[in-house]
């Protein structure tokens, strides 16, 4: 059974671990978001109280 044999664990820890951490990132942050994110304005929004006409 090949799962019992330990020679190639390590270099398939290390080749999994290369790919996440080269590959997979680069993907990633590649993506450009159709849609940027606005900042928030400082300014308080004017709220108006309630009226309850009964």
């Amino acid at each position: 059974m090949p799962q019992l044999n330990p020679g190639p664990w390590f270099a398939i820890l290390v080749f999994s671990w290369l790919v996440f951490l080269t590959i997979i990132p680069t993907k990633i942050l590649s993506h450009i978001s159709p849609n940027e994110p606005t900042p928030v304005s400082a300014e308080k929004h004017k709220t108006e109280s309630w009226d309850w006409p009964w």
